[in-house]
């Protein structure tokens, strides 16, 4: 039988980048004591107060048919949102989806095809690749230097372009870095998309898990508004990525371009959702406050635990549920390392690798587990990088 050429493009971009993930999980349930420390899930519960009032609009009937635009609630409730950051954003600006994956496939549907480039940094999150060749267009690497700590440089953004561009997807913060860009960064890479006539995409879904300073978003300059996308959701935030709820505010006439997009793929969200939404977005819960104070904790834990260890070098995050741990020191690879790891200390973390080239001699470890977990994780560590030392380096 025939397929279309979307089954061949993303053929490659499935579950191989999470294969030790899956064995880990084999092995847990085998029996073994795995650490997770793999894939980026809240550990701390969705607030009660945001279950209780997906069920008192259940309960209302809200479970019917919505419009392809989004509830009036959560559409007012973004409106509000965003229009604290740029004053000229109104309700035409935003439109909902069943989460941040879902509006960045729907975005890059509106915005290239066959042919075009998409510009994105590496390392970068491991479904991009999909939703960029998804549409017939194809990847072009800006690098993010560890020198740089992962933040993207207007030259070497600059340096990437091609007549084939026509999107820069952005991520800030940054995943899994935990890079967060300065409102100077901002502008410089700005200044680039503007000469080069690019539309930004921005994957802001970490904006509430920064752990000091500031939030910069190109959103919020009035030059770069008619180019410029924001998707996000409140998976990360609110610690319920269960409930697939997200959002793109982005131009006017961008929004109305996609709307029949949107309508074409699932005609509306959830009606009890979105009320829900609304509710998180318009409430001070504090589950972003606690994520981000238990976060940093953990991030501190693995520094503390890992600095003086021979081989390895921790990255201290600026933001984020994720920390990256430097191994080129050991003589393996990331990915020989993770795999070690796993099959001899029983800790499960992501090979840099599966991330982008940048990050090969790294592994990305989640701080989505308790204090104690972390502790523990890091002595494995610990034992594992030891063995690894020639017997000339362990008597030094």
């Amino acid at each position: 039988m025939r397929y279309s050429s979307i089954t061949d493009r993303l053929a490659d971009l499935g579950s191989e980048k999470w294969a030790l993930h899956i064995r880990a999980r084999q092995m847990q349930a085998s029996g073994t004591d795995v650490i997770q420390l793999t894939i980026g899930e809240p550990d701390m519960p969705a607030d009660p107060s945001l279950l209780a009032e997906a069920q008192r609009a259940m309960n209302a009937g809200r479970y019917r048919y919505s419009n392809g635009r989004g509830e009036p609630s959560v559409i007012n409730a973004l409106t509000a949102r965003y229009a604290k950051r740029r004053p000229d954003v109104t309700a035409e600006n935003v439109l909902c989806f069943p989460g941040t994956q879902t509006a960045l496939f729907a975005v890059m549907l509106g915005l290239v095809e066959a042919g075009d480039g998409v510009l994105v940094g590496d390392p970068l999150y491991a479904t991009y690749d999909g939703v960029i060749q998804s549409t017939g267009a194809h990847r072009v690497t800006v690098p993010l230097k560890p020198e740089h700590g992962f933040h993207m440089q207007a030259a070497d953004l600059e340096k990437a372009i091609t007549p084939a561009c026509r999107v820069l997807l952005l991520n800030t913060p940054h995943n899994p870095t935990g890079a967060v860009l300065t409102a100077g960064e901002i502008k410089a890479i700005g200044d680039i998309c503007r000469k080069h006539d690019l539309w930004i995409v921005c994957d802001e879904v970490y904006e509430e898990l920064i752990f000091k300073g500031p939030f910069a978003s190109p959103f919020d300059d009035p030059d770069l508004a008619e180019r410029t996308v924001v998707v996000s959701s409140i998976s990360k935030s609110h610690a319920a990525p269960g409930f697939r709820s997200g959002w793109a505010v982005g131009p006017v006439e961008f929004a109305s371009r996609l709307l029949p997009v949107s309508e074409t793929m699932l005609f509306g969200v959830q009606p009890f959702i979105a009320d829900m939404t609304a509710y998180a977005l318009t409430h001070d819960i504090g589950t972003s406050a606690a994520m981000r104070t238990a976060y940093k904790t953990r991030a501190d834990l693995i520094v503390e635990g890992l600095s003086n260890v021979p081989g390895i070098a921790p990255l201290p995050p600026e933001a984020g549920m994720f920390t990256l741990i430097d191994v080129a020191g050991t003589g393996l690879t990331g990915e020989a390392f993770a795999w070690m790891l796993l099959e001899q200390e029983h800790v499960a973390v992501m090979p840099g690798a599966s991330f982008g080239n940048e990050a090969a001699s790294f592994v990305r470890v989640s701080l989505t587990v308790p204090d104690t977990v972390i502790q523990e994780a890091c002595a494995r560590i610990t034992k594992l990088a030891i063995r690894l030392l020639t017997p000339k380096e362990r008597r030094a």
